[in-house]
């Protein structure tokens, strides 16, 4: 079990661009394109065979793709990318969101200089977190993964201890007017379960233990900081300094 020690004393790191460059191609759903094998030495000629018709590729699920993309914010010409990796029962994901994640959206994301994404981590102290997730995603699918991740942390305090927190969750979605009949298939499917479980997985090789944490450029930021804090390293990574 994590302790609870990151909401207090935050740390920062740093990562190399690359890395987090490898997290966000991942973040996009694909149609899962295999590496080419390494190339072998020159063999002698063989007479042609005829060639086997290819296997059409698997396109990939609707579902996760609409997801996948609902869950990022911002320009595409955005110079800097943010990933959000948080839980939505976490009270320190809370603490952060109600700080200063408004700033960060109003002076960089909206003006065009950052663009963030949302990656799942979903703690197991914390049983409704995962659910809480689900939805989100499932509001993804439909292009409303922001207004409903916000209602989920405005509201963490009333459903976080619930036994059964679907018919409060039930009232989100309604207040967010997404198509109840998707939302429902959505809920009933597999497909974003999945989606969440590979979220953990990266993190997790991503050395994650923690939430939130935010990889920006080639920094890594863990616990709640305050908006100070996230100015000054996006700030650097913009201007391609070290923070």
């Amino acid at each position: 079990m994590t302790p609870p020690s990151y909401g207090y004393t935050p740390r920062r790191t740093r990562r190399p661009t690359h890395f987090v460059l490898l997290i966000l191609a991942a973040l996009i759903a694909t149609s899962g394109v295999s590496a080419q094998p390494a190339q072998q030495p020159q063999q002698p000629q063989q007479p042609q065979q005829p060639q086997q018709p290819q296997q059409p590729q698997r396109p990939p699920d609707p579902t996760i793709a609409a997801a996948d993309r609902g869950r990022i914010l911002g320009s595409e010409n955005a110079k800097l990318w943010m990933l959000i990796v948080s839980d939505f029962q976490c009270p320190f994901c809370k603490e952060w969101h109600d700080a200063t994640w408004s700033a960060i959206r109003s002076e960089y994301v909206d003006t065009g200089k950052l663009r963030v994404a949302y990656v799942n981590f979903p703690l197991g102290m914390h049983p409704n977190a995962r659910p809480a997730a689900i939805e989100a995603m499932c509001a993804s699918a439909q292009g409303k993964f922001w207004p409903v991740a916000d209602a989920l942390f405005r509201t963490q305090v009333r459903w976080k201890d619930l036994p059964a927190p679907r018919a409060f969750f039930d009232g989100i979605a309604a207040s967010a007017r997404l198509d109840a009949s998707a939302r429902q298939a959505c809920l009933a499917g597999t497909a974003i379960q999945s989606l969440i479980d590979a979220d953990q997985v990266r993190m997790s090789r991503a050395a994650t233990t923690s939430t939130p944490t935010f990889f920006i450029g080639g920094s890594r930021l863990e616990g709640a900081h305050p908006i100070a804090q996230f100015r000054r390293v996006i700030d650097a990574e913009l201007a391609g300094r070290r923070p």
